[in-house]
C-alpha cells in the first residue's frame, strides 16, 4: 500500500462518516481551546502583575512598619508590635550612602469638595521624589514643590477624574478645594495613568506628606520608598537601612524590607504554578476527547469488519490495517487541534482589543496542547486499531449471522 493510498482511505473514511468526524473534531477542538484560553488568561494576569511592579524600578526598596513574623507564646499568636516609621526615619535613610532618593507615604480616604460638589477621594501624602519613583507626570501645572519633609504646604495635585467631578468644565489650576477641615490650592493635574497596584491615579489627591499627617492627625508613615543607586547597591542598601532603623528604634529590627525583585519572583512563581494548574485542568478535556476517540474507533472497527477483511484478502498487512485507523484519529486530532488553537488565539486577540489586557497563551501551552491532542488520539486509537489488525480475513468477510 502506497502512502497516497493510505491518505486517500483516511479521507474517504472521514467523508463517509461526517457526523462522527465532526463530533470528534469538536471534542478535540474544545479541549485545545480550553487549554489556550485558560493559560492565556493566567499568562495575561502574570504579565499584568509583573508590569505593574516593574513600574517601581529594579532599584526600589519598600520599607513597611512591623515585621512579618510571629514570636512568643505557645503557639505564637502575635508579631512584634510595629513601631511607627517617622519623617525623621525617612530623612535618616535618605542620608545613607547606598540611597539615592526617598519618598515617604501617608495615605487615607477623606471627603473633598469644591464649588458645592463633593466626593470621597484617596489622599496620598508624599514628596516630590515619589513622582520620579513611580514615573508619574503632570498633564498641566507642576509637581509638588521641593520642601523639607516636616514642612506642610497647602498645595495639591489631582487626577483627571477627580478634576472633572469637582470642577466640571471650569479650570482647576489655581483653584482651591477643601479636604476634611483644610484647604488646598490645585497646582497640577496628573497625567492619565490608569490603575496601578490597586491605586487609581485618576481619582487621586496628592499633597505634601506633612500636610497629610496634619490632615489625618497621624504621625506614623504608611510606608517608605527608598531607591538605591544601582542594582549592585541593593543588598548593601538593605543592610544599611535595617541597621540604621534598628539603631533608631532602640535596637529592635521592627521593619520589613521588600525589594521589587523578591516581589516579582514571588508573584512569578505563584502565577506560573497557576498557569500550570489551569493547563492541567483544561487538559482533562483532551483526555475526555481521547476516550471518545477510543469508543468511536471501537464502533468503527465493528462496523467496518468487511472492509478490513477485504483489505487483508487483498494483501494488507496487520501494520497497514492498524495504520488506517490510527491515521484517521491522528488526522482528526491535527485538524481539531489546529482549529481550537486558531479559535483560541482569535478570542485572546479580541480580548486584548476589548479590555486592553495582555491576554496571550505562552508558547509551551500552544505546543503542548497540540502535542497532547495528537498523542491522546494515537494512544486511545491504538487498542481498537490493534483489534482490527488481528481480524482474520475469512472471519471478517463472513456475513452477519453466518456460522
Amino acid at each position: 500500500m502506497r502512502a497516497a493510498d493510505a491518505v486517500a482511505l483516511w479521507f474517504g473514511a472521514l467523508r463517509g462518516h461526517r457526523s462522527r468526524s465532526l463530533m470528534l473534531l469538536l471534542a478535540i477542538g474544545i479541549g485545545v481551546l480550553a487549554v489556550i484560553l485558560l493559560t492565556g488568561l493566567a499568562e495575561g494576569a502574570r504579565t499584568f502583575v509583573l508590569d505593574e511592579f516593574s513600574l517601581l524600578g529594579r532599584n526600589t526598596l519598600i520599607v513597611l512598619p512591623g515585621r512579618k513574623e510571629t514570636t512568643g507564646g505557645v503557639p505564637p499568636l502575635t508579631g512584634l508590635a510595629p513601631r511607627d516609621l517617622t519623617l525623621q526615619d525617612a530623612e535618616a535613610v535618605a542620608r545613607l550612602p547606598a540611597v539615592r532618593r526617598v519618598a515617604p507615604l501617608q495615605a487615607g480616604l477623606i471627603e473633598v469638595s469644591s464649588g458645592g460638589r463633593s466626593r470621597e477621594a484617596f489622599v496620598l501624602g508624599t514628596s516630590r521624589a515619589f513622582f520620579a519613583l513611580r514615573q508619574l507626570e503632570v498633564s498641566h501645572g507642576q509637581l509638588l514643590p521641593e520642601l523639607p519633609l516636616e514642612q506642610p504646604e497647602a498645595v495639591c495635585l489631582i487626577g483627571t477624574k477627580l478634576r472633572r467631578e469637582l470642577f466640571g468644565s471650569r479650570p482647576a489650576l489655581g483653584e482651591w478645594l477643601r479636604a476634611g477641615d483644610r484647604r488646598f490650592r490645585v497646582i497640577g493635574i496628573l497625567a492619565e495613568r490608569g490603575e496601578s497596584l490597586g491605586m487609581d491615579f485618576a481619582e487621586l489627591l496628592v499633597i505634601p506628606v506633612a500636610s497629610a499627617q496634619a490632615l489625618f492627625d497621624r504621625e506614623g508613615l504608611f510606608r517608605l520608598f527608598a531607591e538605591v543607586r544601582s542594582p549592585a547597591w541593593l543588598e548593601p542598601g538593605k543592610r544599611q537601612i535595617r541597621t540604621l532603623l534598628a539603631e533608631r528604634h532602640e535596637g529592635e529590627e521592627d521593619v520589613t524590607l521588600i525589594s521589587q525583585d523578591s516581589m516579582l519572583a514571588a508573584f512569578d512563581d505563584i502565577l506560573g504554578v497557576l498557569s500550570l494548574a489551569l493547563a492541567g485542568i483544561a487538559a482533562i478535556s483532551l483526555l475526555v476527547a481521547g476516550v471518545l476517540i477510543m469508543n468511536v474507533t471501537w464502533i468503527a472497527v465493528s462496523q467496518r469488519t468487511e472492509e478490513i477483511g477485504l483489505l487483508k484478502a487483498l494483501g494488507a498487512t496487520p501494520a497497514q490495517v492498524r495504520l488506517l485507523f490510527v491515521g484517521e484519529a491522528a488526522l482528526l486530532a491535527l485538524a481539531g487541534g489546529l482549529a481550537g488553537l486558531l479559535l483560541g488565539e482569535l478570542l485572546l486577540w479580541l480580548g486584548r482589543l476589548l479590555w486592553d489586557f495582555p491576554l496571550a497563551a505562552p508558547w509551551w501551552a500552544r505546543g503542548g496542547a497540540l502535542l497532547l491532542a495528537f498523542a491522546t488520539a494515537l494512544l486511545f486509537a491504538w487498542l481498537p486499531a490493534a483489534r482490527a489488525a488481528r481480524l482474520e480475513p475469512v472471519a471478517a468477510l463472513r456475513p452477519s449471522g453466518a456460522r
